[in-house]
């Protein structure tokens, strides 16, 4: 029987972890209960664990996973030596203006689990084996590593068990844990050793004995907020970042002294959450810190912890709650710092969040920012913060198609910050300027200005993923594909695995012609995300290119099992079961991507060419008078049309189909000229016939064709018209 992960579900700890045993051995068993270390209290104690370990038996793989290591446990540099070196590492608190997204922690989860299947696999023994409890008492954040890891662990290299009480799961978690583990019976409840009130606050108030909980509420207040600075105490002494995030504020917050000491440590993990982008726990710790604020003697943490609540739930998908906050602070407080913050936070979400968008009201907002930032009296921020508001000024003007007056803003910004400011003072919001500009000279189509403010932000902060990626991009609209593959291998090395990266990559392979590196490619941005739809449709219309149907085939209904009946799988579905000569598995495929979008152009065009291959023209000629009448003219299908109606015997509509494909941008000209030139020569218009083909002959001399048309067809057919004695039909040849 194959090995699968294990899923054991208990009201107690205790009983579940029996039945661990039972099931085990396991040879690394955690909680994930948040309460501990925050968000990724289980992968901080298995990177402790493991890391060492791998560092001692071969520091390469160390080496090669240090960015994404070091991102979630930064004391282990102790052990390892520093991560890659960053501007906002090296820029004061204060002045850090540049925060990660949610995929930058998703990137990090998928980097570590590539580190423990490389260490499971170089340890050459039985499967690796590690038990998380508490599952349901798992941050978010810590779920969504489950999850992945669940999904991408082979139990045969790296088996996991997930052990929590029967209570609700993340939705990505609960799907993986349905699919990909076998459940465990649990015995009944088994007898613990009770704990006192003591024991229950030393277990940082995780543990589910109920005697025990009952025996910690049964405490006079002080004593009990005695024991909890007592354990404060004791874990401020350890070196372990994570219940800085966790059990510490936890304490502190119950504690004698929650509006100091409590305050003081929820806002500590406050800026540690958001310095690494744990949005929901700094969600979480914002509304709990101004809980402990009074609006008007403490106003100044108050609008701290509400405003990066507020910013932390966009990326959660609560703009509206986000705007909710905004709007209480904007009530509360008359000063111009609160109102410029805010009026600048809800013209950011006006212009780029909400629906729908409202880049006027955004505008609105940010004219107002960007007069209070006027009032400012110290020289220094007033022109930062004046920097700053017009920044945001040009993120709306160009989402409003301003795009010269984005221009504009950015780069009088740059130049300002640079005449009135310390060179050491603001260096983050400096770069991000500088990439807003080089972003609005890509837009412009100013391509030579934007490399150069790319190539001078690479070299400013090498290992910020987003500056090479903006340069292979625009490499690739160049037509240099040879610097855009350079930029996106420089991408994935300095990066955490993004799907994107390997995506955009595996275009530019196949693009250049690399079939096996572009396939690999999409395989890798599928092993990370098989949900990525685009990926898929990518990877299976370059195997039908390369003449590789079956696996095509086979690729999509992977993906159907993932998305449905999606029209545009289906509509590759019937291109792959065509090329494998199954023209009614190719029919079948088409309809039902027409019937589940009738507006799916391709599927019509492909269907129309099945049809014409099976003998009916006038069947060819309806399906592509749909897809023209859809998705409006288009050479390849005129020049489709035109074929079909010319076998269906309707020479003349043939005709002006190919003359109208004629006019239009990007159109077969060699291809279209000798069919325009047959439909001449049926018509009786042989001398407009041979003039089309002395045409073709003449571009082709010129080399204003494809080096693939060939001029072949048109001399046979004006060989045809000189044999049948239309004068001069070779033009001389």
């Amino acid at each position: 029987m194959t090995t699968r992960h294990l899923r054991i579900t208990g009201a107690r700890s205790a009983d579940r972890r029996a039945a661990l045993e039972a099931a085990g051995p396991f040879e690394f068993t955690t909680t994930c209960h948040q309460w501990l270390r925050g968000p990724c209290t289980a992968l901080t104690a298995l990177l402790h664990r493991y890391v060492p370990e791998a560092w001692e038996t071969g520091p390469e793989l160390v080496e090669e996973h240090r960015a994404a290591l070091l991102y979630i446990v930064p004391e282990l540099a102790g052990r390892i030596g520093p991560p890659p070196p960053s501007l906002v590492d090296d820029t004061p608190h204060e002045e850090r203006t540049r925060y990660f997204a949610e995929r930058m922690i998703r990137a990090t989860h998928h980097g570590i689990i590539d580190f423990l299947l490389a260490h499971a696999r170089r340890r050459q023994g039985p499967p690796l084996t590690l038990a998380f409890d508490d599952v349901h008492a798992a941050s978010a954040t810590e779920q969504e590593f489950l999850a992945l890891l669940v999904r991408r662990a082979d139990p045969g290299v790296l088996r996991i068990a997930i052990a929590g009480a029967d209570e609700p799961l993340t939705p990505e978690l609960a799907d993986a844990v349905g699919k990909f583990t076998d459940a465990v019976p649990v015995a009944p409840a088994l007898v613990t050793p009770p704990l006192d009130a003591r024991g229950y606050v030393w277990t940082d108030c995780t543990s589910d004995d109920p005697e025990a909980y009952a025996a910690y509420r049964a405490l006079p207040d002080a004593a009990r907020a005695a024991l909890h600075d007592e354990r404060a105490a004791e874990l401020e002494a350890r070196p372990d970042r994570g219940l800085l995030l966790g059990a510490i504020p936890g304490h502190r917050e119950r504690g004698a002294d929650p509006y100091g000491a409590g305050r003081r440590a929820l806002r500590t993990a406050l800026e540690l959450c958001v310095a690494i982008g744990y949005s929901e726990a700094t969600a979480d710790l914002g509304m709990r810190g101004r809980a402990l604020c009074d609006p008007d003697s403490d106003a100044q943490d108050y609008c701290h912890f509400t405003a990066k609540a507020a910013s932390a739930l966009v990326p959660l998908g609560r703009p509206e709650e986000c705007v909710a906050l905004y709007r209480e602070l904007r009530r509360r407080y008359a000063t111009p710092r609160v109102q410029m913050s805010t009026s600048y936070a809800l013209a950011v979400l006006h212009t780029r969040f909400l629906e729908p968008r409202d880049h006027d009201l955004a505008l609105e907002y940010m004219n107002n920012a960007r007069a209070l930032a006027a009032l400012e009296p110290d020289p220094v921020l007033g022109a930062y913060y004046q920097v700053f508001q017009d920044n945001g000024l040009a993120l709306v003007e160009m989402h409003r198609g301003g795009l010269e007056r984005s221009h504009d803003l950015t780069a009088r910004g740059i130049e300002r910050l640079e005449r009135e400011l310390p060179p050491d003072r603001y260096v983050v919001h400096r770069s991000q300027l500088l990439h807003n500009r080089a972003r609005v000279r890509y837009a412009l189509g100013r391509l030579d200005e934007a490399y150069a403010d790319f190539t001078e932000l690479i070299a400013r902060d090498p290992y910020y993923v987003e500056y090479h990626v903006d340069r292979a991009n625009l490499c690739r609209r160049r037509g240099d594909l040879a610097g855009a593959l350079a930029g996106y291998d420089r991408a994935v090395e300095v990066s955490a695995p993004m799907p994107e990266l390997f995506h955009n990559r595996g275009d530019v392979r196949a693009e250049a012609g690399d079939v096996e590196g572009a396939l690999a490619d999409f395989a890798r941005a599928l092993e990370l995300e098989p949900d990525e739809l685009g990926t898929r449709l990518a990877r299976v219309a370059l195997l039908i290119e390369a003449d590789r149907p079956g696996e095509a085939l086979a690729d999509v209904r992977a993906g159907l099992a993932l998305h449905g009946d999606d029209s545009r799988l289906l509509c590759l579905a019937g291109l792959a079961e065509q090329a494998l000569g199954r023209p009614e598995s190719a029919r079948d495929a088409y309809d039902r991507a027409l019937a589940g979008d009738p507006a799916n152009v391709p599927a019509l065009t492909d269907r129309a060419v099945l049809t014409f291959e099976q003998g009916d023209p006038h069947g060819a000629v309806a399906d592509l008078t749909a897809a023209l009448a859809l998705g409006g003219e288009h050479p390849d299908v005129l020049y489709n049309r035109g074929f079909a109606l010319l076998a269906a015997g309707d020479t003349e509509q043939a005709l002006a189909d190919f003359t109208r494909a004629l006019a239009l941008p990007g159109a077969d000209l060699a291809g279209l000229l000798c069919r325009r030139a047959e439909c001449l020569t049926r018509l009786g218009e042989t001398r407009r016939a041979a003039d089309d083909l002395n045409g073709l002959l003449h571009l082709h001399d010129q080399g204003l064709l494809p080096p693939d048309a060939e001029p072949a067809e048109a001399l046979d057919m004006l060989e045809e018209l000189s044999a049948a004695g239309v004068g001069g039909a070779r033009d001389g040849r």
